[in-house]
């Protein structure tokens, strides 16, 4: 009967991080490469021991700004 216990993750407006496989596997890239991104700056994180920790809305950040119009158009085309 845990029906009154919450959890910190499940609190309301509280930040999601996800660890540098996580960002790994959702960029479809090598966890080196994520480790070059967040010592470059690309993607900032926090270090938690010798672990690091990118927030989830950061990693949202990246990609809606790589994607640029991609999916906005999609049925547009650049003709000549």
């Amino acid at each position: 009967m845990a029906s009154g216990t919450s959890t910190p993750s499940s609190a309301p407006g509280a930040p999601s991080f996800l660890t540098v496989a996580e960002v790994a596997a959702m960029l479809r890239v090598s966890k080196m490469t994520v480790y070059r991104m967040v010592h470059s700056g690309d993607l900032p994180a926090m270090q938690v021991g010798r672990s690091f920790r990118v927030p989830e809305r950061a990693v949202q950040q990246y990609l809606a700004a790589g994607l640029g119009d991609w999916g906005h158009e999609s049925s547009a085309s650049t003709g000549s």
